[in-house]
């Protein structure tokens, strides 16, 4: 009895954390603005919709990875899907907590588009030493 006690608040505690630097990694990228370029190859701005999240994704797994980059996109996307699943259960009885789960999950799509626009420079870098040496 006891074990299962202590089992509930260790991964209550571990979730507390795990949403707090997910929220923390969502803040860091929503300062900075996507690049025209971007913009115009996954069709949006600022405002990013939850639904974009997977296409999104699609166009990041096509550029080269950057190593900097693995752990927040794996973190985020299981932040995405634990919002989808909270947003749906939880979401049907209390309106208020769908909204924000909505609007969480499009921070998580702009997040996926500013790892994108990232990974893109990094490309165009590489391109551009290569090509230079």
């Amino acid at each position: 009895m006891m074990a299962g006690v202590i089992l509930v608040f260790s991964v209550a505690a571990l979730m507390q954390f795990f949403v707090s630097y997910c929220r923390s990694l969502i803040a860091a990228s929503s300062r900075r603005e996507l690049s025209p370029d971007v913009q115009d190859v996954i069709g949006i701005e600022r405002g990013a919709k939850g639904e974009d999240f997977e296409r999104v994704m699609q166009f990041l797994h096509l550029c080269p990875e950057r190593r900097e980059d693995r752990n927040g996109i794996q973190a985020i996307g299981a932040y995405f899907r634990l919002l989808g699943a909270v947003g749906k259960t939880v979401g049907a009885i209390l309106p208020a907590l769908r909204v924000w789960t909505e609007s969480e999950r499009s921070q998580c799509a702009y997040f996926v588009a500013v790892a994108l626009d990232r990974r893109i420079a990094y490309s165009r870098d590489m391109l551009a030493d290569q090509m230079s040496a």
